[in-house]
């Protein structure tokens, strides 16, 4: 691989889809992330044939620990580097917490917080010695408030975000940057992914963004080096207003909002 490299996790469908077409219509080499390793190869042959440019698969779940490790011995056995780290694969679980599946919430801490972090440290590492690369993290405007039926996917968000404004002001003045996206409600597909959340509120009571504007607001504001973008000038005043607004009141308008719908 000769162009430069971007690695994209959940990378088959959703932001994480629009952002690897983004990437390759930019002339970006590839490595997709995801679990569908036939899904994968049919993206792989459609942005190559498409846009004249390699992509390398690597079908993993990274909710388990030791498939991180697998995948970054991989890259690192590559004779290429990795310029662009793109964390948007995420899950989620609905429901009251003592009612679903302890499992369930671990593994999404295990993706949602540990992989990134874990992948964010491995590549920022080799971003900074060097002296050049971006990371995007998938984050949610979820990140400003918490979330009753989704306590832990809320508080994960939380963490993305707090920790990808900490590491880019870490990283000032070595050539990397972090910049973390949060949309508010979009039509990825994840929203069926975590039983029951599409019968919530926030998927009937709110306007649901595509994934393409969200995956370029993300990429373009990557590409500038800034640290944050919310994506959507709703969810920009929202996040606005929570942050003056206290927090029971938030937690109780959330609630309203997220509540299942009969």
């Amino acid at each position: 691989m000769s162009k430069q490299t971007a690695l994209i996790t959940g990378a088959t469908s959703g932001i994480g889809y629009e952002l690897a077409t983004i990437h390759a219509q930019n002339k970006f080499n590839l490595v997709l992330v995801a679990r569908n390793a036939s899904r994968l190869l049919v993206v792989k042959k459609e942005l190559e044939s498409t846009f004249g440019i390699e992509v390398l698969t690597f079908p993993c779940d990274l909710s388990q620990p030791e498939n991180i490790k697998k995948l970054t011995d991989f890259t690192d056995k590559q004779l290429f580097r990795i310029d662009h780290l793109v964390n948007n694969a995420g899950i989620g679980v609905f429901g009251k917490l003592w009612v679903t599946n302890l499992d369930d919430h671990l593994k999404l801490i295990q993706l949602n917080v540990n992989a990134l972090v874990s992948l964010t440290h491995h590549y920022s590492e080799k971003m900074v010695n060097n002296g050049t690369g971006k990371v995007l993290n998938v984050a949610s405007t979820a990140a400003f408030m918490p979330g009753p039926f989704m306590s832990t996917y809320f508080a994960s968000k939380a963490f993305v975000l707090s920790f990808g404004e900490a590491v880019h002001s870490e990283l000032d003045g070595t050539g990397v940057t972090v910049t973390t996206l949060c949309p508010g409600p979009t039509e990825t597909g994840f929203e069926a992914a975590a039983s029951g959340m599409k019968k919530s509120g926030l998927f009937t009571k709110s306007k649901v963004a595509s994934p393409y504007e969200v995956a370029k607001d993300g990429y373009d504001t990557m590409m500038k080096g800034k640290s944050l973008v919310i994506s959507g000038w709703v969810n920009k005043f929202n996040a606005f207003s929570i942050r003056l607004s206290p927090r029971n009141m938030v937690t109780a308008i959330t609630k309203s909002i997220m509540k299942p719908m009969d």
